[in-house]
């Protein structure tokens, strides 16, 4: 019986050197997910399309963002025609006044204006082109104004529209809304 208690220490010590599995000490990147689209009548049987997602990651107090517009026909989702000028604005924000999202756009035609409360990402578009064409993407860190530190018991709200004019059309969009909090 002597034995059979040593045998099962040595086995059971030398446990502890296995390697650990990969899920046992990886977290898993979940995020806290909106999702918001928008019609409007535009031409024909034609309607303007705006989107807005929102990843909010709660690990380092960050989300992803994607808004965007699109013509949607009966046949599905396409672009804008040739002679296409459009201005998205896009405004990022937090009910909670002690939170500053500070916004980071990637496009190549858009301008961050920054304040207290909220940022605003203004986007320019030209031209035909594929649904894509007409996004704008990236990352807003949410941040405590007192501390410097990572802000993630709040909520965060990205609304956008669109002006759209290209010819026999000027149309503005209604705000569409995406908002969660960290996950």
């Amino acid at each position: 019986m002597k034995r059979l208690i040593t045998g099962f220490a040595v086995v059971g010590s030398m446990l502890a050197y296995l390697p650990t599995p990969i899920a046992a000490i990886t977290p898993i990147a979940r995020a806290a997910s909106d999702t918001a689209t928008t019609l409007l009548p535009l031409d024909g049987p034609n309607q303007l399309e705006t989107h807005a997602f929102l990843d909010c990651f709660k690990g380092d107090g960050h989300c992803d963002f994607i808004v965007g517009a699109d013509t949607r026909t009966p046949d599905g989702v396409t672009g804008f025609p040739p002679g296409l000028w459009a201005r998205q604005t896009t405004e990022i924000r937090s009910s909670n006044r002690l939170a500053y999202m500070d916004v980071h756009g990637t496009g190549q035609f858009e301008r961050v204006m920054k304040s207290m409360g909220s940022d605003e990402v203004t986007t320019v578009y030209f031209g035909e082109g594929p649904p894509d064409k007409y996004q704008t993407t990236g990352r807003i860190d949410s941040t405590d104004w007192s501390t410097g530190q990572p802000r993630t018991d709040v909520n965060v709200i990205v609304c956008t529209h669109i002006q759209v004019v290209y010819t026999g059309v000027n149309i503005t969009s209604p705000a569409t809304c995406a908002q969660t909090t960290f996950s």
